[in-house]
C-alpha cells in the first residue's frame, strides 16, 4: 500500500513524520530513520486497524497571515 509522509523537522533536532492517513507519528535524528519508524508504526496501525478502500491524498500548501 501506498502512503503519505509529512517530515517536519524537531525543535530538538532530527525530524518529526506523520502519516495523515492513520494519524501514526515517529521520529528520527535523519530523515531516512524517521522514515523507517513512520514505515513500522504504520505498519503496526494497520495491524491492529485495516484500511480498506483507501483513495490517493491530495496534497497542498496554504498561506495565512502573519498578524504583529
Amino acid at each position: 500500500m501506498l502512503f503519505t509522509a509529512v517530515l517536519l523537522p524537531a525543535a530538538e533536532g532530527g525530524f518529526v513524520a506523520l502519516n495523515p492517513e492513520t494519524g501514526s507519528t515517529s521520529q528520527g535524528d535523519t530523515i531516512e530513520e524517521a522514515l523507517a519508524n513512520l514505515r513500522e508504526a504504520t505498519a503496526l496501525y494497520i495491524e491492529e486497524f485495516p484500511i480498506v478502500g483507501a483513495g490517493r491524498p491530495l496534497v497542498t500548501t496554504f498561506e495565512v497571515e502573519r498578524h504583529a
